[in-house]
């Protein structure tokens, strides 16, 4: 008779004291949202003061100027002075005089002008321009440099224009042949003069 019992049921696992209740049938447990909702929301909060404070440490780096490089060169920086040679205790410095060099003298005149002949005055047909021919001879005893004045004068005598003859370096004794040039038209019949030798010693 024994053998005819039904097993005994299965023993049904007893709810926690500590566990929440449970939800009551026909509502959805909206936990795992607000979880959500949450980590999200502070994930955000955190992005959002990350930006801020790089902002901030962005805008102060900025505004620090930095020093500029110290250059290499010698003497730079504040010190732009030039070195000065340090001279010895209880001694004033000695400041030198300057030597001055006497120019050499400039020979004008009648000396200056015998060495200085006309050789040809000439009107040019074409343009009515004149010009003067000279020949200079280095008179003096040193080689020297020859500025030419010459002067163009109408049969009256009264100077029309102008004209400069230059040479440099003539050794002494030696000849040189040059043009003085004369500006603008002038009459036929027009004379020529030297009017100043400057012989400048080389």
């Amino acid at each position: 008779m024994s053998d005819n019992l039904p097993p005994p049921p299965p023993e049904q696992p007893q709810p926690s004291p500590w566990a929440p209740p449970a939800a009551p049938p026909g509502k959805p447990q909206r936990t795992g949202l607000i979880v959500s909702l949450a980590v999200g929301g502070g994930l955000v909060v955190a992005g959002a003061l990350v930006a801020l404070v790089y902002s901030l440490l962005d805008s102060v780096s900025d505004s620090i100027a930095l020093p500029p490089a110290r250059s290499d060169a010698p003497y730079s920086g504040p010190y732009d002075e030039e070195p000065y040679d340090e001279q010895p205790y209880g001694e004033d410095p000695v400041e030198e005089e300057p030597v001055e060099e006497e120019p050499e003298p400039v020979a004008s005149g009648p000396a200056a002008e015998r060495d200085v002949t006309i050789t040809k005055c000439v009107r040019d047909s074409l343009i009515g321009w004149q010009h003067a021919d000279l020949t200079i001879v280095n008179g003096s005893g040193s080689p020297a440099g020859y500025v030419v004045f010459v002067e163009f004068l109408d049969a009256k005598g009264t100077v029309l224009t102008g004209g400069i003859a230059t040479t440099d370096d003539l050794a002494p004794g030696a000849s040189v042949k040059v043009k003085a040039q004369g500006v603008g038209e002038v009459p036929t019949g027009t004379t020529c003069r030297v009017k100043q030798v400057t012989r400048d010693p080389m």
